[in-house]
This record gives C-alpha cells, sequence and structure tokens, in this order.
C-alpha cells in the first residue's frame, strides 16, 4: 500500500512538473543562424547554417524566458557564405572538417533576465569542431507572443555575441603583405529565431 502511495505521488509530481513546463520548437524557415567575420582587414563576409534544429522549454507560460532550457543541433556542412568555394574550405580540415565533426550544438546552462526588458544572458555549453567551450550571448526578446492566422502561438529572439574561433580549433589563416591576416579570429554572431508554441 505504501508503495502504491509513492508511486502515485511520483506520477502527479511529473505530471505537474510537466504542465509547468512551456515547449517551443524553432521555426527554421523563419529563422536565420548567421554569422560574420572580418576578411582581410577591411571588410566584412557573412554567412549562416542553413540546416538545423531547435527547441526551447520554459517554466512559465507568458512572454518571460527567465530559466528557460535551450538546445541546438546545426549540420555544419550546411555552412553558406554564398562562395562554393570558399564553402569548400570552410568545410575542410582547415577549418570545420565536416566529415569528422558533422554537427554544432548548444546546451545552454542558464537564462537570466539582463536589465533591460525581455533581454537576457544566455549561457550555454557550444560543442564545435570537437571542442566544448562555455559561451555567454545577449539574447533580446520580443515584446510579447503573438498568435498566427493559423491559431500557432510565435514569439522570437534576436542572439548576439563574439566568438573566438581558435578556441575552438579553427585556426587557419593567411599572413598578408601589407600586415594582419585574411581572416579575423573573432566570429560576430547574429542569429534571429523564432518558435512555435508546441501543442
Amino acid at each position: 500500500m505504501k508503495t502504491t502511495f509513492k508511486t502515485l505521488v511520483a506520477v502527479a509530481a511529473i505530471s505537474l512538473s510537466a504542465k509547468a513546463q512551456t515547449n517551443w520548437n524553432v521555426d527554421a524557415s523563419h529563422s536565420k543562424l548567421g554569422f560574420a567575420v572580418t576578411h582581410m582587414m577591411v571588410s566584412e563576409t557573412e554567412g549562416k547554417f542553413k540546416i538545423y534544429e531547435g527547441k526551447v522549454s520554459s517554466p512559465k507560460a507568458d512572454a518571460d524566458f527567465t530559466d528557460a532550457k535551450i538546445e541546438f543541433t546545426v549540420d555544419a556542412a550546411s555552412i553558406n557564405t554564398d562562395d562554393e568555394k570558399r564553402d569548400g574550405h570552410l568545410k575542410s580540415p582547415d577549418f570545420f572538417d565536416v566529415a569528422k565533426f558533422p554537427k554544432i550544438t548548444f546546451v545552454s546552462k542558464s537564462m537570466k533576465a539582463g536589465k533591460i526588458k525581455n533581454t537576457y544572458i544566455l549561457t550555454g555549453e557550444l560543442t564545435m569542431h570537437g571542442v566544448t567551450k562555455t559561451v555567454t550571448l545577449t539574447a533580446i526578446g520580443a515584446s510579447k507572443i503573438v498568435k498566427d492566422p493559423y491559431g500557432m502561438e510565435r514569439y522570437a529572439f534576436k542572439v548576439t555575441g563574439t566568438l573566438n574561433r581558435k578556441d575552438f580549433g579553427l585556426a587557419w589563416n593567411a599572413a598578408l603583405e601589407a600586415g594582419g591576416v585574411a581572416v579575423s579570429e573573432d566570429v560576430r554572431l547574429d542569429i534571429n529565431v523564432e518558435i512555435t508554441k508546441a501543442k
């Protein structure tokens, strides 16, 4: 009898925990996983990853995403900079080595409210090129959750930050005759994520 009671309590606790979580899926068709690097010390080259999936689990049902859990998985071979030759080089062992490291992943550790409304400090484990590092990003949320014409609830974040690619073993470069290098070590993230509430 005691065992049965404990089991019922455990099931109820799990059920309540599940209800407390609001789950969201990333709408990749309305999102962008972009980045930019300085080229030849004078301009920026932009790129993006075209294939990825993600999910968000929030302890709240409204537009407050404090303490939300975020997971992303990216197909490294889907990198696109609108130049086939450059994309091939980026996929090679000089950079992402996609044959050996096909996935890039991000798993959040914390999402804390920033000083400005709807702004968050997002910290998580980024795994890229076989290296895992803790990174801290800024996420700016939309002002509210909206419902589209099909009845789906939607929200969005703009995520920014800067990574040093050498921290992840992406160390290739070429020296310029006039000084400096061909590709900057710093990579600026330019990410827009639209999410839909799971039914």
